[in-house]
């Protein structure tokens, strides 16, 4: 059977071609009464619309690029926390009837594939997840025109609207708490640096013990479980006395407490541990890790509805979500 046409659709409802494109694309300038005729004969003959005729009137592709600055292997084994963000931005973009184009730009060669798919007017609007350094990524689509979201504040002093979560205050409550469990040598096994969520953490850290005349005692790892516990051997050498780490996330924090069951410190009798993100897998560590609870899913949503809203100029402002301690059994 052919496809049902745009002209058969109009000779159902008894009407001109010009207004059955008016209707399947969205304008508001026919009567109800012609509209309801033309929608009853677009289900009687169960007409789709050609996408890309439509794209040509609407000057829409109706397609959204979720650019992750990672590695297939990070993205897709290593971090639960990309799965979760590219699932709860591609429902939200679902419901709005978006379609979602995930785009890894883990190398030079990716970043600039990317740009080119973009500069072709394949999609309408650009969401920017887990950028590092002097990506130069939001510099280039910013240089386009097209609207553009950034997961986290942006590392480059581009004017990008961003979502993202409180880092520093999440970080403070977490030395804060180990503080009021008595712990006076408070280490920290800190994100990547070319990242604006590592240099946030460490920021939050820092000012905490400040506060309580307490000394910085820093390790640095890239946010992956090896790089955790690679981070705290090096701060048991250097500081065999610690009895307490924060930790930037999750993943890194369950390295470190292997590291720790490894060199026979109790956690949390001799060790206390505190991660940040509060992943699925923070529940079942040994023992359970008390962390900082990140919204992801909340975040994602609200990035989503900071795109959506720019196509109607909406307002750009940053959107910044609480922070909340979850107090488990490591500290």
């Amino acid at each position: 059977m052919k496809r049902p046409t745009l002209e058969a659709v109009a000779a159902r409802a008894g009407v001109s071609r010009a207004t059955v494109s008016r209707v399947v694309n969205g304008q508001m300038t026919v009567t109800p009464q012609i509209r309801d005729a033309v929608m009853r004969a677009v289900d009687e003959l169960g007409y789709v619309p050609n996408s890309a005729a439509r794209s040509l009137v609407t000057q829409r592709t109706d397609s959204i690029a979720l650019v992750v600055s990672e590695p297939p292997t990070r993205v897709f084994s290593e971090d639960p926390m990309f799965s979760t963000v590219i699932r709860s931005a591609s429902l939200e973009l679902e419901a709005a009837d978006k379609q979602v184009v995930l785009m890894l730009g883990g190398s030079a060669q990716n970043h600039a594939r990317i740009e080119r798919y973009i500069a072709s007017g394949h999609v309408d609007g650009v969401m920017l997840i887990s950028m590092h350094g002097a990506d130069p990524l939001p510099s280039a689509i910013a240089r386009m025109g097209v609207p553009v979201v950034s997961y986290g504040r942006p590392p480059v002093p581009v004017p990008l609207p961003y979502v993202d979560n409180d880092n520093v205050g999440g970080a403070g409550k977490a030395v804060r708490h180990l503080l009021d469990g008595g712990r006076r040598r408070i280490a920290t096994i800190a994100g990547p640096q070319d990242m604006v969520g590592g240099q946030d953490r460490l920021k939050g850290y820092r000012d905490a013990l400040r506060e309580s005349d307490r000394r910085s005692i820093v390790a640095v790892g890239d946010f992956t479980r090896e790089s955790g516990a690679v981070a705290m051997r090096h701060l048991l050498q250097d500081d065999p006395d610690l009895d307490a780490v924060f930790v930037a996330n999750d993943l890194m924090a369950i390295g470190a407490l292997q590291t720790l069951r490894q060199a026979g410190r109790r956690v949390p009798d001799d060790v206390a541990v505190v991660g940040f993100d509060d992943i699925e897998a923070a529940r079942f560590t040994e023992p359970p890790l008390t962390t900082i609870r990140h919204p992801v899913i909340e975040q994602a949503a609200a990035m989503v509805r900071l795109l959506l809203g720019l196509f109607n100029d909406g307002p750009a402002d940053p959107v910044i979500l609480p922070t909340e301690l979850v107090v488990r059994d490591s500290a």
